[in-house]
Parts: structure tokens; C-alpha cells; sequence
């Protein structure tokens, strides 16, 4: 029956997150496109000029108001998703003062990293109208590529404590398994992942010498040395399938495509729709509309890929894990204490996870178990 009533609420909870995330989606998008088309992205261009005469000023002006403006009015809906549905399902640790610092700081190292780029990509639209997709795409994947070298050792610090884990046989258990997949072992982290949520999760993180696999201290205090050497054994699959790698190099491919798309459409919508230059500030919210619907279109292609590649991080956890069998338990366990729906709708599953459903990997890992 508690079995029963836990999987009634997965799917109340994912349900629920869901449609809360969709609609904030929905209504950024109207709040954009209304903002372009009753023409007050042209009064706010206008009243941003008159106030500042360098151009690079004054676009960051209009995106600071713009941006404000969508976010007061999406705030409510962050907030349940975040703080109240959190302890409505009681998988939140923090308090009211401890959510709002930690968006804080979200906010303000997203500012750190966004604005030199938006500086950047509007430098590009005023001196290369034609081309600044293609050279925007270049910052970009080598953007990600530093931030795929700093972030375990710079931006990660900032939100949570990282420490060596210090369990003998666990460590010994990861170093063979390391040494099977040709990973050097410079870098196997706890986080007080409870200081937030009762929820549990391990990550493969960074390029290079700074890659690391961080595990929560939620999973290693909860669960057996067996099963967390099969969580471990598949982010150990990650890396010897090189998936971070395949996976900058698809979305630097979806970058390139998506801007030049992007370039093309909103050159054509520019006259049609009264506007001058590409570079004019109150076309600017055009971008993100037509970028927008871009994604759309290419989420579910990524989530696709990405499900392949758990897939295969599974089959490499149980093919060398020393007790496969803890691994289906694993999984299990996990979607109990993060409440993740084990079996969503297909569509959903189709669209919106980048993960198979906990029942399908459940079931391969059975089969896989009872043929060897």
C-alpha cells in the first residue's frame, strides 16, 4: 500500500512540475511576442536612446528591463516549482531565506557568464550583420568548452561543499572499476547534496584534467556500497563512451544550424514587420522567439540521443559492476527518493526526458541479469 500511495505521488509530483514548467514556457513566449508586437519593444528602444548614446549601453539597458519585466511576472510560477511544490512533496531541506540566497546567487553568476556573451553576440550583429551567426557559434562552443573546464572547480563551489570521499572500500571498488575504463581517478567527490533536498544523485562533470564524478551525500549515506558501485560504474560508462564530448560536438552542430536558421528567418521577418537593421534593439526580442521555437523543434532529437547514451552508461554499470544485481535495485531506490514517475506517458517520455523511464531500464537490467 506505502509502495502504491509513493508512485501515486511520483506521478502527482511530475505532473504537477510539468505543467508548471510548460506553462512558464508558454507564457514567456506571449509575454515576448506580445512585447514585439503591440510596439513596446519600440518605446522602450526609443526611451533607451534617449537616455544613453553608446549603443552597447543602451542594448544592455533594453535587455535589463525587458529581461526584469518577464521575470517579475514568471516569478510566481519559479517560486511554487521551486520552493513550495519542493516542500508540498517534502523532498526540500531549505528554508525560505536559504532558497532565496541560493537563487541569488544563481542570478548572479548566470550575470557573470551571460554578460560578456551578450555583449558579444550584439558586437557581432552591429559589425557583421551577415555573418554573426556563424561567429557566434564559434564563441559559443568555445565558451563551452572553459566552462566545461571551470565550472567542477570554480561555479560548483559556489552552491555546494565538495570534499574527497574518504571510504576505503568504496574507493578501492571505483579505482578498479576506473582502471577498467582507462579513467584516471584524480577526481571522485561527495556534495552536501542534503543542505537543498532529500533527493539523491551522482554526476560525470568536466573536460580535460578537471572531469570528476561527484556524488551526493544523499546517495552515499542511503544506500549500499554494492549499489553505489553501480551508480558509480555508470558514470564511469559516461566517460568511456565519451559522451560530454559527443554531446558538446551535437550541440555545437544544433548551434550552427540553429542560428544560421535563425539568421535567415528573422532577416525575412525584419522589413515585413517595419523594422530597420539587424541590430535594431526593439527587433531584438524576434531572435529569441524564432530561437525559441527552434528549440522546440530540436529538444526532443536531444533527448532522444541522450536517452540512447544512458542506455548504453547502463549497460557498461552492469557488465562490469562487481553485483550487477545491485544496480536495478539502485534505480529503484533512487526513483523512490527523487519521486520520479516510473512509467510516463510515451509522449512525454518522447519529449520532455532526457533519461528512459525507470521502468524500462529496470526491465533491461532484469533481462540482461537473467541471461547471464
Amino acid at each position: 500500500m506505502e509502495q502504491d500511495n509513493r508512485e501515486i505521488l511520483a506521478k502527482r509530483y511530475e505532473r504537477i512540475k510539468l505543467i508548471v514548467s510548460l506553462s512558464e514556457s508558454v507564457i514567456s513566449f506571449a509575454l515576448i511576442f506580445l512585447f514585439l508586437v503591440s510596439g513596446y519593444s519600440v518605446s522602450l528602444r526609443d526611451w533607451v536612446q534617449g537616455i544613453a548614446q553608446n549603443r552597447y549601453l543602451q542594448f544592455l539597458l533594453f535587455m535589463a528591463i525587458a529581461g526584469a519585466g518577464i521575470s517579475a511576472i514568471t516569478f510566481p510560477l519559479n517560486f511554487y516549482s521551486g520552493f513550495y511544490l519542493e516542500h508540498r512533496f517534502q523532498l526540500s531541506n531549505q528554508t525560505l531565506w536559504a532558497w532565496f540566497k541560493e537563487k541569488f546567487k544563481e542570478w548572479l553568476v548566470g550575470l557573470i557568464i551571460l554578460l560578456p556573451l551578450s555583449l558579444a553576440f550584439y558586437f557581432l550583429l552591429l559589425n557583421y550583420p551577415d555573418t554573426w551567426w556563424f561567429w557566434l557559434s564559434i564563441v559559443l562552443f568555445l565558451f563551452s568548452v572553459l566552462l566545461g573546464r571551470i565550472a567542477p572547480q570554480v561555479i560548483f563551489p559556489l552552491f555546494y561543499k565538495f570534499e574527497p570521499i574518504d571510504d576505503d572500500e568504496l574507493i578501492a571498488r571505483m579505482e578498479k572499476l576506473a582502471k577498467k575504463g582507462n579513467f584516471r581517478l584524480q577526481g571522485v567527490y561527495r556534495f552536501d547534496m542534503s543542505k537543498n533536498t532529500k533527493k539523491a544523485n551522482a554526476a560525470f562533470t568536466g573536460l580535460g584534467k578537471s572531469k570528476r564524478i561527484i556524488i551526493g551525500d544523499t546517495l552515499l549515506e542511503n544506500y549500499s556500497v554494492d549499489e553505489i558501485e553501480t551508480v558509480f560504474a555508470h558514470e564511469v560508462g559516461h566517460f568511456v563512451h565519451k559522451h560530454i564530448q559527443k554531446l558538446l560536438f551535437i550541440g555545437t552542430i544544433q548551434t550552427f544550424a540553429g542560428f544560421y536558421l535563425v539568421h535567415i528567418i528573422y532577416r525575412l521577418l525584419l522589413q515585413q514587420m517595419g523594422f530597420g537593421a539587424p541590430s535594431d534593439l526593439a527587433a531584438l526580442p524576434l531572435i529569441t522567439l524564432i530561437l525559441s521555437l527552434y528549440m522546440l523543434i530540436v529538444s526532443p532529437i536531444t533527448n532522444g540521443i541522450s536517452r540512447y547514451f544512458e542506455r548504453q552508461a547502463d549497460r557498461y554499470a552492469l557488465r562490469n559492476s562487481a553485483k550487477p544485481e545491485a544496480f536495478p535495485r539502485a534505480l529503484l531506490k533512487l526513483s523512490e527518493q527523487n519521486l520520479t514517475d516510473k512509467e510516463p506517458h510515451p509522449l512525454v517520455e518522447f519529449l520532455f526526458h532526457s533519461h528512459p523511464s525507470v521502468k524500462k531500464r529496470v526491465k533491461t537490467a532484469e533481462e540482461w541479469l537473467n541471461e547471464k
